[in-house]
């Protein structure tokens, strides 16, 4: 059965593609998109997610981030670095793959990498 194209989930993947590599926090989309609810913006990040749009990493302060790879296609299928500015606390998916090695039989469901440093912005 084919989901429903609504307004909100336009609205949401729109934004999440025009932040390119960096990651949104819901509060952060909530922001851009007051003309829709919290419980709505979650329920939707959520549905992407398990539905592979999306990903979603959970980073060094407990926070959420929401992403978009602009090199996956439709779906996201490779696990990969998150980089994240200590000035200015934009977190970044890097282009290097990683390759995980688990015990015969086991499954990754997701995998999550942090490395934390300055950005070229905030270095200059």
């Amino acid at each position: 059965m084919k989901k429903r194209q609504t307004k909100s989930k336009k609205a949401i993947l729109e934004c999440l593609q025009n932040a390119g590599n960096y990651g949104l926090r819901a509060d952060s989309i909530e922001d851009q998109l007051p003309q829709f609810d919290r419980v709505t913006i979650y329920r939707v990040l959520q549905s992407f997610v398990d539905d592979g749009i999306i990903h979603k990493v959970i980073s060094d302060n407990g926070k959420f981030y929401y992403f978009k790879c602009q090199n996956c296609g439709e779906v996201h299928y490779h696990h990969h670095y998150h980089f994240k500015c200590e000035k200015c606390g934009k977190v970044e998916c890097m282009d290097n793959e990683i390759e995980v090695k688990v015990p015969l039989g086991y499954t990754i469901d997701s995998v999550n990498f942090w490395i934390t440093g300055v950005c070229s912005k905030c270095k200059k």
